[in-house]
């Protein structure tokens, strides 16, 4: 960063109010020019974990992320995630910022200059918000999306209902599951976003994108890998991904790491010491195993992706048993601290170059 430019980034910081800007996440990453994303589901604010609540924030501590996209908050017993979230780490010597939201979220280290809901929450059909920051010159608009959890094909396949998770005969025809998968909200969702990205793309904005998808992707679902993961042969285009790749966006995880059959990266179901694992699959009698958690970005001059990992447990759930990852993925974790989620999380680096 040009000598200006920092001066001018320290004196804002100085010059507002505390409620509204934050401190750049380290000395090292100022002068990288670097930035880091965790997307997180944190299992209804980390309630169903003695102690999960506390553990979202050590994660979030230790993962020295930038910016967080939230799944499944709560907002429980009348309170504001976003603002007991920020406190904790307040109290920690951490300085974040955040805005109201529900199902979804954001927590950014750098001044949030506007906010808005992209997609509202409506009978638990998903969510989408942006936050619009500056960061080293540049506005980014970040995204977080926990889309439709309901009509989920990939667990027809697996002989579960997608909505009802009842046991049935496995779904094993292409036509048929992308029928089924398309009843949810997921697709209408994704293209709110899309339309609503567009404008940010014509204000010259660097786009990001964080979620649970509650969705596989196509390009986990291919030839390498049709025999993996109880994916029954199946070669299938999954909308959502289909869609975001089609208007230009890439898939950080699966840009740094092409080769699903080497780097699965799967998110969901992750082990929960202290959870049986019965409290954590959601089809006992099959291999769930899926990469459902993403980050998303539009290519944008000088913005590079430097590395990507999943943050949280090695360790899987299928078939109703703990299971040891056997791909190449690279983990982190805190791990003197609660594993807070069902989920693991996604962390990706970037970095903006002048």
């Amino acid at each position: 960063m040009k000598k200006t430019n920092l001066i001018t980034l320290l004196s804002l910081i100085l010059l507002v109010p505390v409620i509204s800007y934050g401190k750049p996440s380290s000395n090292e990453n100022l002068l990288k020019q670097t930035f880091k994303v965790l997307q997180f589901n944190i299992w209804q604010e980390g309630t169903k974990v003695p102690g999960g609540f506390d553990g979202i924030v050590d994660q979030i501590i230790a993962s020295d992320a930038d910016f967080v996209t939230f799944s499944e908050v709560r907002n429980y017993n009348n309170t504001r995630f976003c603002d007991r979230i920020v406190k904790a780490l307040q109290d920690k010597g951490k300085e974040y910022y955040s805005f109201y939201s529900y199902d979804s979220g954001i927590l950014s280290r750098y001044p949030i200059i506007d906010s808005t809901t992209i997609y509202p929450c409506v009978n638990d059909h998903g969510s989408i918000y942006k936050a619009v920051v500056k960061l080293y010159g540049k506005e980014i608009a970040l995204y977080t999306a926990h889309l439709d959890y309901l009509d989920c094909a990939y667990y027809d396949i697996r002989g579960y209902n997608g909505s009802t998770w009842e046991k049935q005969a496995p779904l094993l025809d292409v036509k048929t599951i992308l029928e089924a998968n398309n009843k949810s909200r997921r697709e209408e969702a994704i293209k709110t976003f899309i339309a609503q990205a567009a404008i940010d793309k014509e204000a010259g904005r660097i786009i990001i994108l964080g979620g649970d998808f509650n969705e596989p992707s196509h390009l986990d679902w291919v030839e390498s890998t049709k025999n993996n993961f109880d994916h029954h042969g199946l070669i299938i285009p999954w909308p959502v991904s289909t869609i975001l790749q089609k208007n230009g966006y890439v898939d950080a995880y699966r840009q740094y790491y092409p080769k699903p059959s080497k780097n699965p990266g799967i998110t969901f179901p992750a082990e929960v010491i202290g959870k049986k694992t019965s409290q954590v699959t959601w089809t006992p009698d099959s291999d769930e195993r899926e990469r459902i958690d993403f980050i998303y970005y539009s290519p944008f001059k000088g913005l590079t992706l430097t590395n990507v990992c999943l943050w949280g447990p090695v360790n899987s759930i299928a078939y109703n048993k703990v299971t040891k990852e056997k791909g190449k993925d690279v983990y982190k974790i805190a791990t003197n601290a609660v594993w807070p989620s069902d989920h693991k999380a996604v962390l990706a680096t970037f970095k903006i170059n002048d």
